[in-house]
C-alpha cells in the first residue's frame, strides 16, 4: 500500500480541491475503512459554506466527506468488534478519500447482499431516522407522520417506521411528481404540502385524530403546521431544518393539544452518544436491511473525479434519495 492518497479536501475554497495526502493510521479505538462508496450529505456543502464545523474538524483544511461504506483495513489498539476485512459503514470525517479512520463503535456490520454504493447511503439516516423515533418514544401500532418525506433521511424514516411496526406512515412532498417515490418506500399516505392543507389532510388520513407521532425534517412554517397534524398527546420531533432555524408557532395549539415537541440533531452528540446510537442499530433495524425490509434510495452514482457534479446534482434539490460518490479501486 502506497504512503499517499488522493483526497477531496475542504476549506481551500467554494469547491472540494483534490491533493494528495498521507494515509492515516489508526489511534486507540479507531480502525482504517478501506472506502468503496461514500455519500453526499447537506452538512457536506455546509462544511464549504463554512456555516458547520463538526466536533471531529480540527482545523480550517480537512478531508471532506462524513458518510461511508468499506472494509475494515487496519485496526488500532483497543479496538473491539470490528476485525479486519469486515464489512462495514458508517460516519465520520474525512470520508471523501480511499482511507477513512472511524471510531470502532461508530461502524454497522454491512450485509454481505448488500452493494457498497447501497451501504454507503444508509448510516447517517438509519442513525438519524432510528434515534427520532426512539426519541419520540415510537411504539409498534403507532400512526407517523414523517415532514419532508422525499429528503434522503425521511425516505429512511418512513421504511423505519413501517419495519417497525407503525399502523399507518403519512409522508410530505413539495412536488407530486415525488409523491410515487414515497409510496415505493410504504408510505400510506402522502400530503402535497405546496397544494394541500397539511393538518386537513392528516386528519383525513388518520381517521380524524390526527398522527401519534411526527418526525419534522423541514422546520419553517411546516413545523407550526404539524401541531395541528399530530393528536392530542401527541409528540413533534423536529429533526432538521432544510427550510430554516426559524419558526413561528401557535403557543395555543402546543398548550390545547397538550404535545411533546423534541429538537434533536447530531452536530454536538459526543463519541459516547454516537456510540450508543450505533449499538441500538445493530439490534433494531440491521436485520431489516438484510432482508430488504429498509432500502437504501439512490438518486444517482458519481466518480470520485466528479464530485463537483455530485455537488452540483444536490445543490440542484432536485434528487430523490442519495447522491453517492464511488471511490476507484486502486
Amino acid at each position: 500500500m502506497t504512503s499517499t492518497m488522493r483526497a477531496l479536501m475542504g476549506g481551500a475554497g467554494p469547491e472540494w480541491d483534490v491533493r494528495d495526502v498521507a494515509v492515516p493510521e489508526p489511534g486507540p479505538g479507531q480502525i482504517r475503512v478501506r472506502v468503496r462508496a461514500a455519500a453526499l450529505n447537506r452538512a457536506d456543502l455546509y462544511m464549504l459554506q463554512g456555516t458547520y464545523n463538526p466536533r471531529a474538524r480540527t482545523s480550517d483544511l480537512f478531508t471532506a466527506g462524513l458518510e461511508l461504506a468499506g472494509e475494515v483495513d487496519a485496526v488500532g489498539a483497543g479496538v473491539s468488534g470490528p476485525a479486519v476485512g469486515d464489512r462495514v459503514m458508517g460516519v465520520t470525517l474525512g470520508a471523501f478519500a480511499p482511507y477513512a479512520l472511524v471510531d470502532h463503535r461508530h461502524v454497522i456490520a454491512v450485509p454481505e447482499s448488500l452493494p457498497w454504493t447501497e451501504a454507503a447511503a444508509l448510516p447517517v439516516a438509519l442513525a438519524t431516522g432510528h434515534d427520532a423515533l426512539a426519541q419520540g418514544g415510537f411504539a409498534p401500532g403507532q400512526s407517523v407522520l414523517v415532514v419532508g418525506g422525499t429528503s434522503s433521511v425521511g425516505l429512511i424514516a418512513v421504511q423505519l417506521a413501517k419495519a417497525l411496526g407503525a399502523s399507518r406512515v403519512v409522508a410530505t412532498t413539495t412536488s407530486a411528481g415525488k409523491a410515487g417515490a414515497l409510496k415505493a418506500v410504504g408510505a400510506d399516505a402522502v400530503v402535497d404540502t405546496s397544494s394541500e392543507s397539511l393538518a386537513e389532510a392528516v386528519a383525513a388520513a388518520t381517521g380524524g385524530t390526527g398522527v401519534d407521532l411526527t418526525l419534522d425534517h423541514v422546520g419553517g412554517r411546516l413545523f407550526a403546521d404539524a401541531f395541528l397534524a399530530t393528536r392530542i398527546g401527541g409528540t413533534v420531533v423536529n429533526v432538521g431544518r432544510l427550510s430554516g432555524p426559524e419558526s413561528t408557532v401557535d403557543l395555543n395549539q402546543l398548550a390545547f393539544r397538550r404535545l411533546k415537541v423534541i429538537g434533536t440533531t447530531f452536530s454536538v452528540r459526543t463519541p459516547d452518544e454516537l456510540a450508543g446510537v450505533c449499538a441500538a442499530l445493530t439490534a433494531d433495524v440491521v436485520p431489516a436491511v438484510a432482508t430488504g425490509g429498509v432500502r437504501a434510495v439512490v438518486d444517482g452514482v458519481f466518480a470520485f473525479d466528479d464530485a463537483e457534479a455530485a455537488a452540483g446534482r444536490m445543490r440542484s434539490n432536485t434528487a430523490v434519495g442519495k447522491i453517492v460518490l464511488e471511490l476507484p479501486e486502486s
